[in-house]
C-alpha cells in the first residue's frame, strides 16, 4: 500500500536532483548527508518506487524518479503559494527566497539591496548565490535572477527593475600611449579587455548611438570571466573596457578612466526574472516591488558609490 510522501522528504528529492549528490543537497538544506539519505530511503518506500541510482560520486534519477520530481515541484510550488497567499492576509511574505545574479552586480548592487529587504521583512529568508554564467532559474531551483542585459528567454517573466548602460572607457596614459578611437571600426585596432560574463558574446561588442547599431569584433591580450578584474586592467592603462556605469562610475569621476567614443553605448538594463510558475508568488512579488523601489532611489549613489550619478 502506497503511503502518502511528506513535503520535507518531496523537498529533499527535488535539491538532491538539482544537485545531482548527496552532499551537496545536504548543504544546500542546511543538514548532513546521512539525514539527506534517509529521507529518501523513506520516500522510495512511501512511493514504493526506485528514484536515484546512486554511485561513489554522484546520483541519477530514474525514470520513475524523473517522473516524481516534476510533480515533487508542482506540489511544492502549490504549497508554498498556500503559505504565501495565506501570508498575503497578514501583509508579511515569510519562507526562504532564493535569488541569484552575476559576481559583481551581485555582491555590489545586490547584496546590499537584499540585506534592506529582510531588514523590512523579518519573515523572509534570503539566500543569495552568485555565477559567472547564465543561471536556468527553474531548472537549479531559483526564485528570481537579478540580471544586467536585455536577453531573456521567452518561457520566462521578466520585470524591468531599473534602466542601465555600458560604456567605453579607458585610462588617460593608455590613451596617450595608443591615441582614442575615433570610430567604432578603430576599437578592432586597439587593444580591448574582453570579458565573459554569463550570457554575453565573447569578443563582440554590439553598440547603439542614437538610431544607428554596429558591431565590432574586438581582441587585446588581456581577458577574464569577471567584469571587475577587466576595470582594474583597464585602471592600470591595460586597455579599452566595456562596463556598466554603476561598475565604472567612480572611475571616471575621478578620473581614473575617462569615456571614449562617448556617443556610442551598449543597452545592459536590470532585470527580475522568474519562471512563470512564480508569477503570483508573494515572496516573488514583494522583492521585486522593493528592488524596484531602491533602484529608483538613487542606487547607484547608495550602493556603488557613484557620487549622485544615475544611469539612463
Amino acid at each position: 500500500m502506497h503511503k502518502n510522501p511528506a513535503a520535507d522528504d518531496l523537498r529533499v528529492f527535488t535539491a538532491v536532483v538539482r544537485k545531482s549528490n548527496f552532499g551537496a543537497a545536504a548543504a544546500e538544506l542546511g543538514t548532513s548527508p546521512a539525514y539527506v539519505s534517509k529521507r529518501i530511503r523513506l520516500l522510495e518506500q512511501d512511493l514504493q518506487v526506485k528514484l536515484l541510482h546512486r554511485t561513489t560520486r554522484r546520483v541519477a534519477v530514474t525514470e520513475e524518479g524523473e517522473r516524481v520530481f516534476h510533480w515533487a515541484q508542482r506540489i511544492l510550488d502549490d504549497m508554498d503559494q498556500l503559505m504565501q497567499e495565506v501570508a498575503i492576509t497578514r501583509s508579511e511574505p515569510r519562507g526562504l527566497l532564493r535569488v541569484s545574479s552575476s559576481f559583481g552586480f551581485g555582491r555590489q548592487i545586490v547584496a546590499p539591496a537584499l540585506s534592506r529587504l529582510v531588514e523590512q521583512h523579518p519573515g523572509l529568508q534570503v539566500r543569495l548565490e552568485v555565477f559567472d554564467r547564465l543561471v536556468d532559474v527553474a531548472g537549479e531551483g531559483f526564485d528570481l535572477d537579478v540580471r544586467v542585459g536585455d536577453e531573456i528567454a521567452p518561457h520566462l517573466i521578466a520585470r524591468r527593475l531599473a534602466d542601465n548602460h555600458r560604456v567605453l572607457c579607458a585610462a588617460p596614459a593608455y590613451l596617450q600611449h595608443k591615441g582614442a578611437p575615433r570610430t567604432v571600426a578603430d576599437l578592432a585596432a586597439h587593444d580591448c579587455l574582453v570579458i565573459k560574463e554569463r550570457d554575453h558574446p565573447f569578443g563582440v561588442w554590439r553598440l547603439r548611438s542614437g538610431a544607428q547599431e554596429e558591431s565590432v569584433k574586438v581582441r587585446g591580450p588581456l581577458s577574464a570571466n569577471n567584469g571587475e578584474m577587466a576595470v582594474q586592467w583597464a585602471v592600470h592603462g591595460r586597455g579599452i573596457v566595456l562596463r556598466s556605469l554603476w561598475d565604472v562610475g567612480t572611475h571616471l569621476q575621478a578620473g581614473r578612466l575617462v569615456q571614449v567614443l562617448p556617443q556610442w553605448q551598449q543597452e545592459a538594463n536590470v532585470w527580475a526574472v522568474f519562471p512563470t510558475r512564480l508569477e503570483r508568488s508573494a515572496k516573488v512579488r514583494v522583492c521585486v516591488e522593493f528592488l524596484q523601489e531602491h533602484f529608483r532611489s538613487g542606487w547607484m549613489a547608495r550602493d556603488a558609490d557613484v557620487g549622485g550619478s544615475t544611469p539612463v
